[in-house]
């Protein structure tokens, strides 16, 4: 299974977001950006583009797409109701992965059939849109169990409350973990939240794959050099699991 460090970005403004995506698209071996999605409902502060939805609009129409899609794949993680509508404006943009979060659905089930529906090999993007979960800390994993095999990918959230970036890491999450990885040995986990140098040897320790990272990068005064720490963190792990 393949490892990631997957830098991620909560903008404010198309200002930081086009500022933040300008850095990371020039930071050496980055291959995901994860652009998180808040509406200001479902959980808050609201980021861009809620704070401004008719600059995302304009963009569509212009025939926009995110920069550097040769090397760099888009995950949106859409913490917002109704996210299905939110996700299909960042395909459009050119956005590969989507996580949808299992609190945001009355009917987490009809929600992801329908996700597959509209973006998978029968709707608007073929089969280029991986479609991944998320799910809360304090969310029981028996909600998941039932759509494991529904989606490519399940993500964990390191932090008690989400839609904000730089919130302590919440350690109740490394058991959640333990217990999904040893059903799933085979299913990508990814851990969004309170990830640092620190933590992240604890999370691959208990069978997480992909690292979503913040502010620890972003927010860095290097954050190339940033990137590489946790890169050589997660390579240490690699070499001593072989």
């Amino acid at each position: 299974m393949r490892h990631f460090i997957v830098p991620a970005i909560l903008p404010a403004s198309r200002e930081e977001f086009e500022r933040e995506i300008a850095v990371l698209t020039h930071v050496p071996l980055v291959r995901r950006i994860q652009i998180d999605v808040v509406d200001g409902h479902f959980a808050s502060p609201a980021s861009w583009p809620f704070t401004a939805p008719h600059e995302l609009a304009i963009r569509i129409a212009r025939g926009d797409l995110l920069p550097a899609l040769d090397q760099v794949a888009y995950e949106i993680d859409l913490m917002c109701l109704n996210p299905e509508r939110a996700a299909e404006a960042w395909v459009a943009l050119g956005a590969s992965r989507l996580t949808f979060h299992i609190e945001s659905a009355a009917d987490p089930v009809r929600l992801l059939a329908g996700a597959h529906a509209h973006f998978g090999s029968a709707g608007i993007a073929s089969d280029l849109i991986t479609i991944g979960l998320a799910l809360n800390i304090e969310t029981d994993l028996a909600f998941v169990e039932s759509l494991a095999d529904d989606v490519a990918y399940i993500q964990f959230m390191g932090i008690t409350r989400i839609g904000r970036q730089g919130q302590p890491f919440d350690p109740r999450v490394l058991n959640k973990i333990k217990a999904f990885h040893s059903k799933h040995p085979h299913l990508p986990i990814q851990v969004d939240g309170g990830v640092s140098q620190e933590t992240a040897k604890e999370l691959l320790s208990a069978g997480v794959s992909d690292l979503i990272v913040g502010s620890r990068i972003t927010g860095a005064a290097n954050p190339s050099a940033e990137f590489r720490k946790f890169e050589d963190v997660q390579d240490s792990f690699i070499s001593i699991a072989e």
